[in-house]
Parts: structure tokens; C-alpha cells; sequence
């Protein structure tokens, strides 16, 4: 197992941490959101570390491909539910993300199926990005309601580019 894909497990390992903190806080802001904050800024910390890595020693791995992608999509759900379960992010925009995230999983599977491999694409990453630094600045301010709706229209408005672009670029992936 590579460097790097020793880091992405860390960032799976941090996800119960993470929410077990998060449990602690009640949504308050209090030491356990501090807490919690920090170990969800580690976590996303190491997605850039462990790429970083994977492509600076040349140790892309199918499995790296594989959990990496992963390992974002377990720490942000995780970051999102329970702001839904406080009542502060609505249903509706949880359920346009994890929308999002099986289409393009299934498109990348009908791809690889097909001998093609769909790329993560730049608006995925500012995706991914914008979402972390989100939920990071929601759980620094876990009762402003304006924070929470900036991010949340952050979120689904980068998802829902994101996912779109996905679908235009490898439309003929579903047709061929």
C-alpha cells in the first residue's frame, strides 16, 4: 500500500472522530464544535496531502482512485448530515449532493465498462473544495442561519455545475 493511500485512510479513520465530536456539540459552539472543526480540517488537509503525494512519487494506485474519492464524499456526507439532523440544512440539499454523487459514480462505472476513464474534472474539485471550506466556516458559526444558507446555496450551486459538466462532457458514455 502507497504513502498516499495510507493518508486517505487516516481521512476515513477521522470521519467517526468527527462525528462522535460533532454528537458532543450538540450544534453548539462550544469546545466539542472547536474540536470537532479541527479534526475536519485535518481530514480535508489530507486530501490535498495525500494527491500531492500520489502524483509528486508517482503513486497513483487503482485503490488510491478509488478511496480517495471516496473518503471526501464519507467526511463531507458526514459534515452535512449532521447539519440536516439539527435542522439547519434542509433535506432537499443533502439529497441533491448524494443525487449528484451516485449519477457520476454510475456514469463512471458505464465508462470504465465501456474501456473509458472519466477524470476528475476542475469544477469537481472546486466543488470539493468550496464544500469543505463551507461546512468548516458553518461549524466555526454552527447558529447563524445566514452562514448556513450561504453555504448550503455554495454546496448545491457547485454540485449541481459539477455534475452537469460531468454529464455534457461524457454524454455519449450512456449512448455508444
Amino acid at each position: 500500500m502507497t504513502t498516499a493511500s495510507k493518508i486517505t485512510l487516516v481521512r476515513v479513520a477521522f470521519i467517526p472522530i468527527y462525528m462522535a465530536l460533532m454528537y458532543a456539540s450538540q450544534g453548539a459552539s462550544n469546545v466539542w464544535m472547536w474540536l470537532a472543526l479541527g479534526v475536519f480540517i485535518l481530514a480535508s488537509l489530507t486530501d490535498y496531502v495525500d494527491g500531492q503525494i500520489a502524483r509528486r512519487y508517482n503513486q497513483v494506485s487503482d485503490f488510491g482512485k478509488f478511496l480517495d474519492p471516496l473518503a471526501d464524499k464519507l467526511l463531507v456526507i458526514a459534515a452535512m448530515t449532521m447539519f440536516c439532523q439539527w435542522g439547519r440544512m434542509p433535506a432537499w440539499a443533502l439529497m441533491i449532493v448524494l443525487t449528484r454523487e451516485f449519477a457520476v459514480t454510475g456514469l463512471r462505472l458505464i465508462a470504465v465498462g465501456k474501456g473509458n476513464v472519466i477524470a476528475a474534472g476542475w469544477s469537481g474539485k472546486v466543488k470539493t473544495a468550496s464544500t469543505m471550506i463551507g461546512l468548516c466556516v458553518w461549524m466555526a458559526f454552527p447558529g447563524s442561519q445566514a452562514v448556513g444558507w450561504v453555504v448550503t446555496g455554495v454546496i448545491v450551486v457547485t454540485t449541481v455545475f459539477s455534475g452537469g459538466e460531468y454529464f455534457v462532457k461524457n454524454w455519449k458514455c450512456l449512448w455508444d
